[in-house]
């Protein structure tokens, strides 16, 4: 496997290789030394020769090939995380991956005294078996490619999503506030809606049903998950294709008394 080092990669290598040499160069002269005062003045010459070319030959050469491999499995082992925490089809967060960054957002604003805020939101394709079956697990496929784009596409930097299920994506929302949170959830359903799906001509309008859930303060993943599964299944029974979000967000988990903690 050929893996291209960057300008950064480069230098770290170049600049272990430089100095690595210069150390066994300078303990090389430094052992040799001893000799020197017994030695002829071209004796002394070809020792010194021989101290400065040897561990620049093959220690720099040793050097260098070392740092080269080291960076190359750096950025392998780099390259296979991002890949096991990526859901291959849609290329947004597995739902492994998308619970562990959650849970690490909010295990910090249980750690911190400010008040921290923001929000979660499950967003399902309706009517993905549909798909399937009129249309094929291929058509199905690119569809979730399509939610997955219009999904990211109305989201910021800082939001994370993820697909957590079949055809069923999370989206999490540090920061923002209840009324911020529904415009992005509805963005997201509006775009989903305006897409123009049409796989071999045949059109196929696309929707989602849209839950969330906002929180102030301490929280957990399972509580504002349960809450905006809940606000899912709303969606769900009064007729798809709609957000329902709860503005009063869960109750914040009290933190840990120090009497408790053992």
């Amino acid at each position: 496997m050929k893996l291209d080092l960057s300008p950064t990669s480069w230098g770290r290598v170049i600049a272990v290789t430089v100095a690595g040499t210069a150390f066994f160069i300078a303990v090389a002269f430094f052992v040799d030394s001893f000799n020197f005062p017994y030695l002829s003045p071209e004796a002394v010459w070809r020792a010194q020769m021989t101290d400065l070319m040897l561990p620049l030959v093959l220690g720099g050469s040793f050097l260098f090939f070392l740092m080269w491999k080291i960076r190359q499995l750096a950025i392998a082992q780099r390259d296979l995380s991002v890949i096991a925490a990526t859901d291959s089809l849609t290329a947004v967060l597995n739902r492994g991956a998308f619970s562990m960054l959650v849970e690490a957002y909010l295990e910090q604003t249980r750690k911190q005294e400010q008040t921290r805020s923001g929000a979660l939101l499950i967003i399902d394709a309706d009517h993905f078996k549909l798909i399937n079956d009129r249309l094929g697990h291929d058509c199905g496929d690119q569809a979730l490619k399509l939610i997955a784009q219009a999904i990211k596409g109305q989201l910021r930097g800082g939001d994370i999503v993820g697909r957590i299920g079949g055809e069923e994506f999370g989206v999490f929302l540090p920061g923002v506030d209840p009324s911020q949170s529904w415009v992005v959830a509805e963005s997201i359903r509006r775009r989903i809606r305006e897409m123009d799906f049409s796989p071999g001509g045949r059109p196929c309008p696309l929707s989602v049903s849209i839950g969330g859930t906002s929180f102030t303060g301490p929280t957990t993943y399972e509580e504002i998950f349960s809450a905006a599964d809940r606000r899912l299944y709303t969606a769900k029974s009064n007729g798809r294709d709609q957000v329902s979000f709860d503005p009063a967000g869960v109750s914040p988990v009290p933190p840990p008394s120090v009497a408790t903690v053992h």
